[in-house]
């Protein structure tokens, strides 16, 4: 017995080795995706709009969900999908209505998921190249508003724009 477990590490300890050598893939850590949340949402509150403020990981999970108070029952929801649909794409949201707009065969686009919100507001998270999420406001009362709140939120990371 003492022998084949023996045998058996010799045997796997190199695939051991290379699995750590592996390069992993980029992410958002989480501290960095609160800092951007908080940072959005206070742009925001200064000028007077109760949104609320979502961040999802490149997989689409939502890792922050932050609303202000009176913001209103639709906007986790509206955060949410804009930062869905920004991850999911690799673009921002605003320019995805024209986009379909701009050709039929785009049209699928709107129901290719539940999740997506075709509207102003969101904005992919980079980190460098690499596409780490998405960011998404909604609840101002604009979509060019949401998306500046947004922008303020990447800025606060030194996540590409």
């Amino acid at each position: 017995m003492i022998r084949t477990t023996v045998f058996a590490a010799i045997l796997l300890a190199p695939f051991a080795a290379a699995a750590e050598d592996l390069p992993t893939a980029p992410y958002l850590p989480l501290d960095l995706a609160v800092k951007a949340a908080d940072a959005a949402l206070k742009v925001c509150a200064a000028e007077g709009h109760n949104v609320s403020v979502a961040i999802v990981a490149r997989d689409g999970a939502t890792k922050v969900l932050l609303k202000a108070d009176n913001s209103g029952p639709h906007t986790g929801a509206s955060a949410t999908g804009k930062a869905f649909t920004s991850a999911a794409m690799g673009r921002d949201t605003a320019g995805l209505a024209g986009f379909i707009a701009s050709a039929p065969e785009n049209a699928g686009l709107r129901d290719m998921d539940a999740r997506m919100v075709i509207q102003a507001g969101g904005l992919p998270i980079r980190m460098g190249e690499a596409l780490v999420g998405g960011i998404g406001v909604g609840g101002a009362p604009s979509g060019d508003i949401d998306a500046t709140c947004a922008a303020a939120g990447l800025s606060a990371i030194g996540a590409a724009q």
